[in-house]
């Protein structure tokens, strides 16, 4: 059978060769035919590849784009497979589901946003973790006191500050209507938006300022630096920290509760995972990959390449992970419900080339919150089609 792979970088694709090995090592009957494609060059001819001839199994990942697919009938349904893998977190079967109920993606590794922190720093001023959005405020005013920015934060790409519009969303209108909305299926002018930019606007004052001209990387030395207090973030920024005492020192919390009848379980945790194409010429030899790539053992094989991921199993041998994962595991095993990140819960368009844009002008322009969400509700409706 062959597999679409979209893991070119040495380390990943070093873990994804110990998997298909691994497979065929446990399955003599089947030879896997991999064809690997440059991250970003498969994302971007994602519609092409499904509708030409693609592999039986494909990389991909959790969340509305894998939906979008089923939706279009471009994608097989691996409800049984699924059902039978053992481990799987009931928090992340509605990333991995369509909106009827069928499993279509098998989820491999995951890694949570979260509000990051030097324990030495929060040690030497006495700091305790918040777990309302009121205790954050109390915090944040008490860092600036002490000479901090108490929330490092960047925008320079466009991409870094959706995680922050996504997390308030979630905490203070719970994960079905963020789903919805980043669906296209809410109105984004109503009161319910405007509420998460007017809480946003609320922390702004304690967020680094000049975002716009800072790439993620500089924001997070600030953080290593001592400079900033928090940075809410995903656990990728670890990798600014030299390994050893420097990420020893790191260590995290789920951000607050903003409104207590929603709570703070729902965790942002972008999720990669395998597909079943379509028409796949070996079916069986296909479910068999995707039952193994679902194992706790395959997914620890992946995770050893890249040590700021968690495997999704909940089988996986946590003596083998670093502290830093170690402490991914507890934040995840909390999750009541896993979001997936703006550009992979909404349609790509959507996110780049409308959400981008418009919360870097809130950013710019915090008071003209209205008018800057009549500009992305109509753009929703162009782009949707309702």
């Amino acid at each position: 059978m062959s597999f679409g792979n979209n893991q070119a970088d040495e380390a990943p694709l070093k873990a994804i060769k110990a998997n298909v090995a691994g497979f065929e090592k446990a399955h003599p009957d089947y030879k896997i035919k991999m064809n690997t494609v440059a991250h970003t060059t498969f994302q971007e001819n994602i519609n092409n590849y499904l509708q030409g001839a693609p592999d039986d199994v494909f990389a991909w990942f959790a969340g509305y784009r894998a939906r979008f697919f089923a939706e279009k009938g471009m994608v097989g349904d691996i409800s049984d497979v699924f059902g039978e893998t053992k481990g799987i977190p009931a928090s992340l079967k509605n990333a991995c589901s369509t909106a009827d109920g069928k499993q279509i993606v098998m989820p491999a590794t995951y890694y949570p946003w979260v509000v990051q922190y030097r324990k030495s720093v929060w040690k030497k001023h006495g700091y305790e973790i918040p777990k309302t959005i009121d205790q954050f405020t109390e915090l944040s005013k008490k860092m600036q006191k002490d000479g901090l920015t108490p929330m490092a934060f960047a925008d320079k790409d466009g991409w870094e500050a959706m995680g922050m519009f996504d997390i308030l969303n979630l905490r203070a209108n719970g994960y079905q209507f963020h789903v919805d909305l980043m669906s296209g299926k809410e109105d984004w002018s109503q009161a319910k938006v405007a509420k998460v930019f007017d809480l946003w606007k609320g922390l702004l004052p304690y967020h680094q300022k000049d975002a716009l001209g800072r790439t993620w990387q500089e924001a997070a030395q600030s953080l290593q630096q001592g400079k900033s207090g928090m940075y809410y973030l995903g656990t990728f920024m670890a990798q600014q920290f030299k390994t050893g005492a420097e990420q020893d020192d790191l260590d995290f919390f789920a951000f607050p509760e903003v409104d207590s009848t929603i709570g703070s379980g729902a965790i942002e945790a972008p999720t990669d995972g395998f597909m079943l194409s379509k028409r796949p010429k070996n079916e069986k030899g296909a479910k068999a990959f995707l039952s193994y790539l679902g194992s706790a053992d395959a997914q620890m094989a992946n995770v050893a390449a890249d040590p700021s991921a968690i495997a999704v199993n909940e089988n996986a041998d946590p003596t083998k992970y670093t502290s830093l994962q170690k402490r991914m595991l507890e934040v995840m095993k909390g999750a009541t419900d896993v979001a997936q990140f703006l550009d992979r819960d909404s349609r790509p368009d959507f996110a780049s080339t409308v959400m981008g844009p418009a919360i870097q002008s809130f950013i710019k322009n915090p008071n003209d919150i209205k008018s800057m969400l009549a500009n992305v509700e109509s753009q929703r409706k162009s782009i949707f089609g309702s």
